[in-house]
């Protein structure tokens, strides 16, 4: 895989590494990275896209007459 090479402001880095619980800079982008990626996609599974509107919205109340 290819790699890429990120900078980043040193206090940003610091908090990735105590979010992530590592102590390389580098394991903590990867990893939260990763978890956002993952979270993205289930997000995606459980609401899904514009296609699946039809699925949500309310069915239409004919006019009441009285």
């Amino acid at each position: 895989m290819a790699k890429v090479t990120v900078s980043l402001d040193a206090d940003l880095a610091i908090d990735l590494m105590l979010q992530s619980g590592t102590k390389n800079p580098q394991d903590a982008v990867e990893l939260i990275a990763l978890d956002y990626l993952a979270r993205s996609r289930r997000t995606d599974a459980r609401t899904g896209d514009a296609n699946d509107a039809h699925r949500t919205k309310s069915p239409d109340r004919p006019a009441e007459s009285g």
